[in-house]
């Protein structure tokens, strides 16, 4: 078992070319972010405010305790230091907001056409004429119908076609019952409209009658004959504020600053917004859901794909408000049976229900790698600042005590153990060939753990930590000690052979070690959850340690002992074995053999 795991350990190094540990702040530098809050009136922030921003950056930055990142108010501002990420990580990782909203889209149409809509799709202006033969088909299944009726060539060939979860994994039908309404209600729009510019017609005399004609000539692509349409027509307007309304037209998505995170928008007021990449904006309605009511979130892999996703649990009240926002959505024809997935006032992905989605689980796409699907998790898992920010100063920092330090810090680490190393080769002789073969072991482990943790959960090596694995080669070596004196002592008594003496040495010794690490690994807990930065850092180690011992002594040092005590330089007490009359008593060299007891 032991083997299994030094091999997996070593395997996950090799897989992931990972060969040495991460370094903290002050050993390999980072990035310091000031954050200066904005305020009405360029108020002080309340305390309490700004002690909870603390609080959940820390959370972001060392949601584990274990990265060497530190958080600290100054004055007004928040100053973060981060280890080995560069300016831009940095800032993604401190800067959001983190407000997100489960909006159902009411509106939405492309900002530009993409090719193979343009080529295939019907455009609005062939749509003037109700009696006019349809367009060409797109390249989907949607119906005549369906296309029309939005206005817009059909948003389920959009990249908004993502999964929220496992019910989000197709478009809906394109010949859905529910999409007929829209397309006869836009019908008769288009009637009406046909109507007003025939009256106008009569009116103009021969201008009038070019006006009758255009709608069936502006199917051969004459765009300045028609006259001009409305910018609504084709959208269904019903219960959408004429204020968001006239927004969303004035919405520019193609302007970066429309479609950058960092908005904090009102989830009880409807909202115009675009897309992350710029291809789409939308009118979204009130938020039905909103980020408070997310229990946890994490990333993950998306089952059956190698697409990560942001996993997302709700608490109670959020997973009756998610199932009625998907039963609304689903029940609702296009575009809204759409959900929306805002964060920072930005769409990230606006999928299709195609059912009611109860139980309060769902899953966000959006392109994710593991950085981002990791960064946005902890986002949403901590929280949304309680405060608007902006950056002061953005500053790459170097290391605080350098590679000389490091090394300072190593050759402390050797010196302890080769002293370890001797004193017990004097002591216990043959019996000191276990403990430093145990120390090896044990080394080998740390250091494999040490590795992997850097690269999968943060962990970094700062000298508070280094200084905790040093200190961990005294509590790894006086393990042996007890069980090598147990051994002793039941030899002493002159009614066990060896074999038996290393057995009832065992029952006696593991509940010692047991009780001993468990005071270990107590305080190592207690000190990282009430800690933070570097001493939870040196808790963190402390407790790595302490089970690393339980384990190789389990698992390496008594099984080794047991095999020594079948060889006859042992058995026979060898002057050098350890156990030879010398060190004993006199009364050890009797041999009798007892059945081993529990003591």
């Amino acid at each position: 078992m032991l083997l299994a795991l030094i091999l997996a350990l070593g395997g996950t190094m090799l897989l992931q070319k990972a060969f040495t540990p991460k370094l903290g702040l002050d050993l390999a530098g980072g990035t310091t972010v000031t954050l200066s809050p904005v305020t009405l009136n360029n108020a002080a922030p309340p305390e309490e405010i700004l002690d909870r921003a603390v609080n959940i950056i820390r959370e972001r930055v060392n949601g584990t305790g274990i990265s060497d990142a530190e958080v600290a108010k100054s004055g007004d501002n928040i100053i973060i230091s981060i280890p080995g990420v560069g300016q831009s990580e940095a800032i993604a990782l401190v800067a959001t907001t983190a407000e997100l909203r489960f909006r159902q889209v009411l509106a939405m149409e492309p900002t530009q056409v993409p090719q193979q809509l343009a080529t295939n799709a019907p455009t609005p202006s062939g749509s003037g004429s109700p009696n006019a033969p349809a367009s060409p088909q797109p390249s989907d299944s949607a119906s005549p119908a369906a296309s029309q009726s939005a206005g817009v060539p059909k948003p389920s060939t959009s990249p908004t076609g993502k999964a929220l979860s496992s019910a989000l994994t197709a478009p809906s039908p394109a010949t859905s019952p529910s999409e007929a309404p829209s397309a006869t209600q836009n019908g008769q729009q288009q009637n009406g409209q046909q109507q007003g510019d025939q009256q106008q017609g009569q009116q103009d005399g021969k201008k009038g009658q070019d006006a009758k004609a255009s709608p069936t000539a502006s199917p051969s692509g004459q765009p300045s004959e028609p006259p001009a349409q409305d910018p609504n027509t084709g959208i269904n307007t019903e219960g959408i504020d004429p204020t968001v309304l006239a927004q969303y037209n004035k919405l520019d998505c193609a302007d970066p600053k429309n479609r950058g995170q960092g908005v904090q928008d009102d989830p009880n007021k409807q909202y115009a917004a675009c897309e992350t990449d710029g291809s789409y904006k939308y009118v979204l309605d009130v938020a039905k859901v909103v980020g408070t009511d997310i229990d946890t979130a994490s990333a993950g892999v998306q089952q059956g794909t190698t697409e990560w996703v942001v996993q997302l649990d709700f608490k109670s009240k959020g997973a009756g408000e998610w199932s009625k926002l998907t039963t609304a959505a689903y029940n609702s024809p296009e575009p809204r049976n759409k959900v929306a997935v805002v964060l920072d006032g930005v769409v990230i992905t606006a999928p299709n229900i195609i059912s009611p989605i109860p139980g309060g689980r769902a899953e966000i796409t959006g392109g994710f790698d593991q950085i981002s699907a990791t960064n946005l998790a902890d986002q949403l898992k901590y929280g949304a600042l309680p405060l608007k920010f902006n950056r002061s100063s953005v500053d790459t920092v170097s290391s605080t005590l350098g590679q000389d330090q490091l090394q300072g810090g190593l050759i402390a680490g050797l010196i302890g153990l080769l002293l370890v190393v001797v004193y017990c080769m004097l002591y216990y002789r043959g019996l000191g060939i276990v403990a430093v073969l145990s120390l090896v072991v044990a080394t080998i482990l740390t250091y494999t753990a040490v590795v992997v943790l850097g690269h999968n959960a943060g962990f970094r090596l700062s000298l508070p930590h280094i200084i905790g694995l040093v200190v961990s080669i005294g509590i790894t070596a006086d393990s042996f000690i007890v069980y090598f004196e147990r051994i002793r002592d039941e030899m002493k008594e002159g009614r066990r052979s060896l074999r038996a003496a290393v057995e009832v040495a065992w029952v006696r010794a593991r509940r010692t070690i047991l009780i001993a690490d468990a005071v270990m690994f107590i305080a190592a807990i207690v000190l990282y959850f009430l800690a933070v930065g570097g001493v939870a850092g040196f808790a963190f180690a402390m407790g790595l340690t302490t089970l690393i011992d339980i384990v190789v002594v389990f698992l390496f040092t008594k099984p080794f002992i047991a095999l020594l005590a079948r060889m006859k330089f042992f058995a026979k007490g060898h002057p050098l074995s350890g156990l030879d009359a010398e060190r004993m008593s006199e009364s050890g060299s009797t041999g009798r053999t007892t059945t081993p007891q529990e003591a």
